[in-house]
């Protein structure tokens, strides 16, 4: 038996997983820190990194752990299954409780292909045995600022649509609100959004303010989005899972702006013009 804190969380060298681990190590939690990359991980007090990867089939780094935080894994080839395996590793480690970052609308026929794969993991987590708490993310307000190409345009098949897209720093502040007393919120599932439900419109309009460019958005078909996405010579299931995420907009999907981030940190939620500003 590991002596090593018997809160975890993976993905400490990413964004969502390393500002969870600032925010709890201020107020002097333990952590484990789990990461593919140890050396990249924060160096936080009362912290222990281990190694973990969602592939690996031997999960010592679980043992001794009660409570886990689940960051989910990049849409990369084999993603579900290795999170699958992950989720069976914790269970069989004898995690009581799982936090996982799970995506808004999940459901077996979400129109965001990749939110069909977080359902699946959410189903997986909820069969296991282990209590549960799905915090379910929008679209991230900070991926917004780098949607614009060279030339300033932000292509997409968002149509009309508007997106109640939540910053990185929220989602860390849910998750470790929850992580501080996860028997509250067993069996609760909360939607991550911002403050405001924006169209792409609005959008390159708040960027273009913020930043000093005329940023332009150009509302594509989808076999033009599909085009334009070429030169990333990513695979044609990668690419259709980026298209879905602004057909999903386009469809109202992710429209719905919830208060669950001000009910669980006490704050209102940034807003994009917060964000590009601070």
């Amino acid at each position: 038996m590991t002596d090593a804190p018997a809160l975890a969380i993976t993905g400490a060298t990413g964004a969502v997983g390393r500002l969870t681990s600032e925010e709890l190590a201020r107020g002097g939690t333990p952590l484990r820190l789990l990461a593919r990359a140890p050396e990249r991980a924060p160096q936080l007090p009362d912290a222990v990194v281990m190694q973990s990867s969602y592939g690996d089939r031997d999960q010592a780094a679980l043992e001794g752990v009660s409570t886990l935080l689940m960051v989910s894994a990049g849409e990369e080839e084999g993603w579900l299954q290795q999170q699958l395996d992950f989720v069976a590793a914790a269970a069989a480690a004898g995690v009581e409780h799982i936090v996982y970052t799970s995506f808004q609308t999940a459901a077996t026929d979400a129109v965001f292909t990749y939110a069909r794969d977080h359902y699946a993991t959410e189903e997986a987590i909820r069969a296991s045995g282990m209590a549960w708490t799905m915090l379910r993310d929008s679209f991230y307000l900070d991926f917004l600022a780098l949607l614009p190409d060279a030339d300033g345009l932000l292509r997409a098949p968002a149509g009309q649509g508007r997106v109640a897209a939540v910053a990185k720093l929220d989602v860390a502040r849910s998750a470790a609100a929850v992580l501080r007393d996860p028997a509250a919120h067993a069996g609760r599932i909360y939607d991550m959004t911002g403050p405001e439900a924006l169209s792409f419109a609005e959008i390159v309009e708040t960027l273009s303010s913020a930043t000093g460019r005329r940023i332009r958005y150009v509302d594509e078909t989808v076999d033009e989005a599909r085009s334009s996405r070429v030169h990333f010579d990513a695979p044609a299931w990668q690419i259709d899972g980026w298209i879905t995420t602004y057909t999903a907009i386009a469809e109202g999907r992710f429209a719905r702006v919830s208060d669950d981030v001000e009910l669980l940190t006490g704050r209102r939620p940034i807003s994009l013009r917060e964000l590009l500003v601070h």
